[in-house]
Parts: C-alpha cells; sequence; structure tokens
C-alpha cells in the first residue's frame, strides 16, 4: 500500500469539503458553541442556585462535561465519512478515482484520513477552548483550576481519536453500501448512541467518568471495536460493485 497515493486522495477530499458549507459549519461551530453553552449553564445555574453546584458535585459534573467532545467526535465525523462515498457517487465524481489503478486499501486510507484529520483538529482545539472557559467558571467555587487533570490526557489524546475513528471506519463502510446521501447520514449518526449513553450514565453517577481506570476500559473496548471495524470495510468495500451495480 502506497500512503502516497492514499494522501493525495486525502488532499482531494480537503478541497472538496471546503466547498461543502454544512460541513464547515458543522466543523468549525458545533464544538466552540458546545464549549459556550455548557459554562454559560453552570454560571448561570451557580448564580441562581448555589447549591445545584457545589464543588463535591462539580468534580462529579465536570469529566461527564469534558467526555461530551467524546460524543461530538463521534458526530461530527457523520457529515465527512458519509458523504465521503455515497456523495461523490452520487456527484458523478468516484467513478474516475475508482477507475485509477490504486487499491482498495489505498483509497479507504485517503478516505479514512480525509475524514479523520478535520474533526480530530477542530475537535482538540475546541475540547482546549471549553477547558479554559470552565476552568475561569468555577474557579472561584473550586479553589483551584480543575482542567486539566490527570484523565484529561485520556479522554482528549485516548478517547477522543478512538471514538472519531469508530465513527469515521462505520460511516465508510455505510457510505459504501448504501446509495443515498441522507441514508448514510442517517444510519451512520448511530455510532453517537453509545456515547450519549456513558455520557448521561456519568452525569447520573452510575459511571464515574473521573476515575482513570474507567476511562482506561472504555478506551479498551473502543480500540478492539475500531480493529474489528477495519477489517470489515476492508472486507466490505467493493470498487467494481459500486461502479456497476449502483445506480
Amino acid at each position: 500500500m502506497r500512503l502516497s497515493k492514499s494522501w493525495i486522495i486525502a488532499a482531494k477530499d480537503f478541497k472538496t469539503y471546503r466547498k461543502k458549507k454544512n460541513i464547515i459549519y458543522a466543523l468549525f461551530v458545533i464544538p466552540f458553541l458546545v464549549a459556550f453553552l455548557i459554562t454559560g449553564i453552570i454560571s448561570y445555574v451557580g448564580t441562581r442556585n448555589t447549591s445545584r453546584t457545589s464543588p463535591a458535585e462539580l468534580v462529579i459534573l465536570l469529566p461527564a462535561f469534558l467526555f461530551f467532545y467524546v460524543i461530538l467526535a463521534a458526530y461530527l465525523a457523520t457529515p465527512i465519512a458519509s458523504y465521503t462515498i455515497v456523495g461523490e457517487k452520487v456527484e458523478k465524481s468516484l467513478e474516475p478515482l475508482l477507475a485509477t489503478p490504486t487499491t482498495d486499501s489505498e483509497i479507504l486510507l485517503g478516505k479514512g484520513i480525509a475524514a479523520f484529520l478535520p474533526p480530530l483538529a477542530v475537535l482538540l482545539g475546541g475540547s482546549a477552548f471549553f477547558m479554559i472557559l470552565m476552568d475561569l467558571a468555577t474557579k472561584s467555587k473550586l479553589g483551584y483550576y480543575y482542567f486539566p487533570d490527570s484523565n484529561t490526557a485520556i479522554v482528549i489524546l485516548l478517547l477522543l481519536p478512538l471514538a472519531l475513528l469508530m465513527s469515521v471506519l462505520m460511516n465508510i463502510i455505510i457510505s459504501s453500501r448504501v446509495t443515498d446521501i441522507r441514508a448514510g447520514q442517517q444510519l451512520g449518526a448511530l455510532a453517537v448512541l453509545p456515547f450519549a449513553g456513558l455520557y448521561v450514565s456519568g452525569e447520573l453517577d452510575l459511571i464515574n467518568l473521573g476515575v482513570a481506570s474507567n476511562l482506561l476500559i472504555i478506551a479498551a473496548a473502543l480500540l478492539v471495536v475500531d480493529v474489528l471495524l477495519f477489517f470489515v470495510s476492508r472486507a466490505t468495500f467493493r470498487r467494481e460493485e459500486i461502479l456497476t451495480k449502483w445506480k
């Protein structure tokens, strides 16, 4: 497999994404908007009802709030990765690529890089912005800056990329099997559900997302899922079928 060929494919997709306003808005607005909204809610609740934001409760809530960016990782990959194959097929720009002497693995890797790197860069920036705002909002209550704590690296540098990779692989698999962009996006959005469940569990204190061992268990499970999805993507991507059977 030639990485240079995959990077050429990814570079072509980067140029295509810049022309898609819905993708640009989702990538650059949502992560920073979430930072403002969550911080604003915490600040508002703290001024109206101090008993709702005691230091003990904040220590439970803040890790769950940071985990919200793992949910965003699963979500933001959907519009890009779901478009990457079925969208180009609909717009008649995929056939020339599939007809080139590139391997299926090189095409999949190139599409994966193009769907993985932009959300990752924006999510890292958005999560850093969130932590700065949240530290400013909660320092008076806690007496110290909560972020970055010992688990931040696990969430941001491990869980977030693994969740993003899972969503990218899942959406590429779906995109290579469906023939409608909307259907691909709707099915791809299902990747959010397990992370949303973990987030709600953290908010309800059913799972402590501030404990490193719990985060590492989640990361290990994600790694296994990502490996399985990688092999599934290679097994299900059939360029001949896309070229000849899709209408």
